[in-house]
């Protein structure tokens, strides 16, 4: 037998015993013989194959060696080296959104622009590729004498002839936006949606956002002519959402146009930390609440019994003591009254821990917000103190709308930066109408800044009850070995706890919030005993 007979013999053997394999094992033959072992091509161990509406007939050996039920010629991908396209298929809006989203980031790194974008429309990409081709093949004619190079630029230049005299370019183009919320807590998404309005015919958009401080982008989705941002809101404050430009192109792709939008600015809200607990001072004002007082009135709470009174109403009596005292007896029932209260937030410096990054003014004020939504729960009165570059206040009130009054009044505490430094603004007077009379007063502070205790100084000799909330700033960072810094770190722990001291000694109480946990925990050690004041 002579070799060739043998090999095509040998190759049909093993064709038709790898058939029979594949068959006991429930495969398809086919993807078997589509390439070798280990080949992208070939279906791994112990798969089912493929959907049965995909299936192809089973590749056999014919008598030549030939396999037959494929086509000769045709070849898979595995076996000519090529690769299947990477131009489509369902990651490409994908791999195009993480693009723009990247780019959009370098811009936004870059900061906001300041000079407006061009009126006039420019050449594109594919028009400057073109005229590329053109002129090195005219170049190349010209330098080496052959004629046929011309041809080479001839192609290009009919394609950017044919496509300047067919486009409709629009000579009206612009670009509106569309925010939505314009108020959300961190965290949540904001949906930006950017219409261009144009008169004649366009083709792909190409938007570059750069965005302020406190927001990130997510998303991006560009259609015909919408695009449509998500932005996240990471941090509290009223911030600038920044710009977004958009290359329009025309119908040919050869020219584009920039058009800007400014995206305005957003409130975005700090998460309120977890509060439901409510301290209450020694005096109460003289108004209708849920707090109950050691006074007898007309609240639910029975706190004694007492002989009847003629005139009394009969559904009051209490039978257990009537009947073993031989009198009637009359329920007891303690007064209710409302509480008001004051929040004094310390924004005179906002430090930043280095282990966990957190940011003490950011804690402060999502701190202060959670216990202000546990006293309007209570229908309580609360009010709003912010020392530091500026003097913000806000008189107590009550109902949901005081919550976003509050924190509407401090979102741009962050700018007051440059007026910090002036003296005669970090200690101010308090004005007597932000202080209602036995007002209790939580102040958030970090206890970082001397000048903080003259705040609380003056707040103490006015009268009202005081609690201090601290707010740890983190340690700071120290290199092993160092013992310079572990000197520092020492007397920064001896100055925050003198601070302490110098509180405790005037009877003010210092209770330690910790970032992540609830508020109730560091204020439940005061509802042992209501918190006293002085006189006014």
């Amino acid at each position: 037998m002579s070799p060739e007979p043998a090999a095509d013999h040998r190759r049909a053997e093993r064709a038709r015993r790898l058939v029979a394999q594949s068959a006991a094992l429930g495969a398809r033959p086919v993807r078997r013989l589509a390439g070798p072992v280990g080949s992208p091509t070939a279906d791994p161990p112990g798969s089912p194959g493929p959907h049965p509406a995909r299936t192809r007939p089973a590749r056999t050996a014919g008598p030549t060696g030939t396999p037959t039920g494929t086509p000769i010629g045709a070849r898979s991908g595995a076996r000519t080296g090529r690769r299947p396209s990477r131009r489509t298929g369902p990651r490409d809006p994908e791999r195009a959104a993480a693009r723009l989203v990247a780019r959009s980031t370098r811009a936004t790194l870059a900061g906001l622009p300041t000079t407006p974008p061009s009126p006039y429309w420019r050449p594109g990409e594919r028009t400057l590729r073109l005229l590329t081709v053109a002129t090195v093949a005219a170049v190349a004619a010209l330098a080496t004498g052959h004629p046929w190079l011309l041809a080479l630029a001839a192609g290009p230049a009919v394609l950017l002839t044919l496509a300047a005299t067919g486009n409709d370019r629009p000579s009206r183009l612009d670009a509106e936006n569309t925010v939505t919320p314009r108020r959300c807590l961190e965290g949540e998404p904001i949906t930006v949606r950017i219409t261009v309005r144009h008169d004649g015919r366009i083709g792909r958009l190409d938007p570059t956002a750069a965005l302020g401080p406190g927001v990130a982008l997510t998303a991006v989705t560009v259609g015909a002519t919408e695009v449509d941002l998500v932005v996240r809101a990471e941090r509290w404050g009223r911030w600038t959402l920044g710009s977004v430009d958009i290359d329009v192109y025309d119908a040919g792709g050869l020219a584009r146009r920039t058009v800007r939008t400014d995206l305005g600015t957003v409130d975005v809200f700090p998460e309120p930390s977890a509060a439901r607990l409510t301290p209450i001072p020694v005096r109460l004002p003289e108004r209708l609440g849920e707090h109950t007082t050691a006074h007898e009135g007309t609240g639910v709470e029975v706190v004694g019994v007492r002989p009847y009174v003629p005139g009394e109403r009969q559904r009051r009596i209490h039978w257990p003591s009537t009947t073993r005292r031989d009198a009637v007896q009359i329920n007891q029932f303690a007064a209710e009254r409302a509480a008001d209260a004051v929040v004094l937030v310390d924004t005179l410096a906002d430090f930043r821990d280095a282990a966990t990054g957190r940011s003490s003014l950011d804690e402060t004020l999502r701190a202060a917000t959670g216990l202000t939504r546990a006293y309007l729960r209570r229908h309580d009165r609360i009010g709003l103190i912010a020392v530091g570059g500026k003097l913000r206040w806000l008189t107590a009130g009550s109902g949901e709308r005081q919550s976003y009054r509050m924190v509407e009044s401090v979102l741009e505490v962050r700018q007051d930066r440059g007026h910090r430094g002036h003296r005669g603004l970090l200690a101010p007077r308090i004005p007597v109408a932000a202080l209602p009379r036995h007002a209790l007063v939580y102040a958030f502070t970090p206890l970082a800044d001397q000048r903080i205790l003259d705040v609380l100084g003056r707040v103490r000799d006015l009268g009202n009850p005081l609690v201090v909330v601290e707010i740890p700033a983190g340690e700071p960072a120290v290199e092993p070995g160092d013992e310079i810094d572990a000197v520092a770190l020492r007397l920064w722990h001896a100055e925050r706890e003198a601070m302490r001291s110098a509180l405790r000694a005037r009877g003010v109480p210092v209770a330690r919030y910790t970032p992540g946990e609830a508020l109730d925990l560091a204020l439940a050690p005061l509802l042992r005993r209501r918190i006293g004041g002085g006189a006014r």
